[in-house]
């Protein structure tokens, strides 16, 4: 084995990676926005919504991520009547399963920041003269990301390795040629090259959340 070889099996496995990316770009830019958007649903006063919140939640969180690719992907085209229109692009279809799957697991992250915000802090705005919209924007959401920032950092980086999982739906990514690669050359370095690749990633990730940390820290 030599440096020749290496290079031309990594090449089309960072050709691999800017999918992963984009995905990852993709779902966490669309699923975090959502996230919040199920948590105020579920402590909103109207029951419908708070029912329809808890239960989307319950029912992603307890289901496994593989389940839920699949059946956007090959599921939802063969239902009677309304399957012809819901075909999709397999990449635009595994996004969408990633983006509701981890909207989800961002709705409890952002559950849990808003429940270690004392009750005083409410009161205090109120004493302030701070409408609902003021109070939640400029009290609220940024004690509510200090708490939850580390979470969201571990979700996150747990989201680059759960990427993968676009090998499953014949979406051609990071692990999908490092596979090709070990089934035609009968070597497992492709396997510790992709190995590196999210460890990369995930170093890249962990620097920026340890900035963000230290941002809100000292705000």
């Amino acid at each position: 084995m030599n440096i020749d070889y290496l290079i031309n099996i990594t090449v089309p496995m960072l050709e691999g990676a800017q999918m992963t990316v984009l995905l990852f770009f993709i779902a966490i830019i669309a699923s975090l926005p959502l996230g919040f958007v199920l948590t105020l649903m579920a402590n909103s006063k109207s029951k419908p919504l708070a029912w329809f919140a808890h239960t989307y939640i319950y029912v992603v969180r307890g289901t496994p991520l593989l389940l839920q690719l699949l059946f956007i992907c090959f599921g939802l085209p063969i239902i009677p009547v309304i399957g012809d229109y819901l075909v999709m692009d397999r990449f635009v279809a595994a996004c969408l399963g990633f983006i509701l799957n981890y909207a989800a697991y961002f709705a409890e992250i952002f559950r849990g920041g808003l429940l270690a915000i004392d009750k005083g802090q409410y009161e205090a705005a109120q004493v302030l003269g701070l409408n609902r919209w003021q109070t939640t924007t400029k009290i609220i959401v940024p004690q509510m990301v200090r708490v939850a920032l580390p979470a969201i950092a571990n979700e996150s980086i747990t989201l680059v390795k759960d990427t993968a999982l676009l090998y499953a739906v014949a979406v051609p990514e990071l692990l999908y040629f490092a596979q090709t690669a070990v089934n035609r050359d009968f070597t497992i370095a492709p396997f510790f090259i992709a190995g590196i690749i999210y460890l990369l990633m995930a170093f890249v990730l962990t620097l920026f959340f340890k900035s963000l940390e230290r941002r809100f820290k000292f705000e």
